[in-house]
């Protein structure tokens, strides 16, 4: 679509060209001249033919001839100076793919060494409960003889 601009400038250039070309000397041997004013008479000759118009002549002059110059040979413009660009430097070897090796499981560790502890020595034996041992009862002492005591008499 770029490309049309171009082509439509050097389309218009081209016309305006023809058209300046075609408008030059047109009409330029006799300018145009207005009729005379009519005043209202009339011919006394009614059989005369009616005037009609004449167009002037046409113009052929021939337009001046066109040269044609193409535009000069472009000068030879000297080569670019050599710029000596050295080989890039060997790349490097890839590094080899790398292998992931994942680090091995670990090893169960040895059972802590067995250290024999002997029973602990029986505590002493507790004591036996203590059984609460009353005393006995004393003997039965006979009881003290019963005394009677008869009232006092009744006071006069």
């Amino acid at each position: 679509m770029a490309n049309i601009w171009p082509c439509l400038a050097y389309a218009l250039a081209l016309c305006l060209i023809i058209n300046n070309v075609a408008a030059y000397g047109y009409g330029d041997d006799e300018p145009y001249k207005s009729p005379p004013p009519y005043y209202g008479w009339k011919p006394e000759t009614p059989s005369k033919q009616p005037p009609y118009y004449k167009a002037p002549p046409a113009y052929y002059g021939s337009p001046p001839p066109y040269y044609y110059k193409s535009p000069p040979p472009p000068s030879p413009s000297p080569p670019p100076t050599y710029i000596y660009k050295s080989p890039p430097p060997p790349s490097p070897s890839p590094p080899p793919p790398y292998v992931y090796k994942s680090p091995p499981p670990p090893s169960p560790s040895p059972p802590p060494p067995y250290i024999y502890k002997s029973p602990p020595p029986p505590s002493p034996s507790p004591p036996p409960p203590y059984v609460y041992k009353s005393p006995p009862p004393p003997s039965p002492s006979p009881p003290p003889p019963y005394i009677y005591k008869s009232p006092p008499p009744p006071s006069p």
